[in-house]
């Protein structure tokens, strides 16, 4: 196959997967205008329409959705293969691409990282914030983090954090007059900040455990976000009662701006999680940041 065919398939697959010329532009090192002139060139070569384009979207056509689907995971087996070659190397290299929410991160990600990282240069780690529960193998990520209970049964997944619970807070000033939960139930009076899922739609149910039996409680206010450092901040300023992890509210707790409540209902979550497609495992690169990422008690 002469290089300009393998040239244009590969812009093609960039497009096809970002849905976007802008997004898969950035990611070639191209301009715009040259990645859309490649595709066209494809398409002129071949005769046939891959790509929709409008002014909001990019979209495949049927012929663009076969050739894709046939190509595509050839490239990838490619790809794979090249990485594997990293084992000749005297240390590790390679890019890695994780998903995984902002509290995963902070929490146990990045202090993890920054031991691993300057021991390993030839490493290139990028995260990706994302609270919803992305498709990583569609996406073409090596891998995400999730809490255990949320990881696909055909995944390989590694524990790299412990159990922990999550607080219901908020701040001395909205107690006054307004009284405090007792029990689950009794959030029904109060004002509530939700947390949206972005993957669904709806809202986290707060979960809670009396004797034994779970809670599931749908709860109301006047915000709602995605983020559970919003959420904190929210119930900072007297706005509402806000449900998450424990370690965020602590030190809000530790310093009395923040109140914690029905503790004793508090159950403790499966831990975060990485998960990965099992063609990962032959990267030496990937398999030294799983290892340091590995939780250890």
């Amino acid at each position: 196959m002469p290089r300009e065919s393998v040239n244009d398939l590969m812009a093609f697959l960039a497009v096809a997967r970002e849905k976007s010329f802008t997004r898969a532009a950035a990611k070639l090192g191209v301009s715009q205008s040259a990645l859309s002139h490649i595709v066209r060139q494809l398409e002129t070569r071949l005769g046939i329409r891959l790509l929709t384009r409008t002014t909001r979207a990019v979209s495949l056509t049927d012929a663009g959705e076969r050739l894709f689907r046939g190509v595509g995971p050839h490239f990838d087996e490619i790809e794979a293969q090249l990485e594997t070659l990293t084992e000749f190397r005297e240390k590790p290299a390679g890019n890695i691409r994780i998903t995984a929410s902002d509290h995963a991160i902070r929490w146990i990600i990045w202090p993890k990282l920054q031991h691993f990282l300057p021991n390993n240069p030839d490493i290139k780690v990028e995260l990706i914030r994302e609270n919803g529960l992305s498709d990583i193998v569609t996406e073409r990520f090596d891998g995400g983090v999730r809490m255990g209970e949320q990881v696909a049964k055909d995944m390989i997944s590694t524990r790299i954090g412990p159990d922990f619970p999550f607080a219901v807070v908020g701040a001395p000033s909205y107690f006054d007059g307004k009284g405090v939960p007792e029990h689950p139930q009794d959030l029904v009076r109060h004002n509530c900040i939700n947390e949206r899922l972005p993957t669904y739609g709806g809202f986290w149910a707060w979960e809670f455990e009396d004797n034994g039996k779970e809670i599931r409680m749908r709860v109301e206010g006047q915000l709602a976000f995605n983020n559970s450092y919003q959420s904190v901040e929210a119930a900072l300023e007297g706005l509402g009662l806000a449900y998450v992890p424990e370690d965020v509210a602590l030190p809000h707790i530790a310093e009395g701006r923040l109140k914690r409540v029905l503790e004793a209902f508090s159950p403790h979550w499966d831990g975060y999680h990485l998960y990965y497609p099992s063609r990962r495992q032959s990267s030496p690169a990937f398999v030294a940041l799983v290892d340091a990422l590995r939780h250890r008690a």
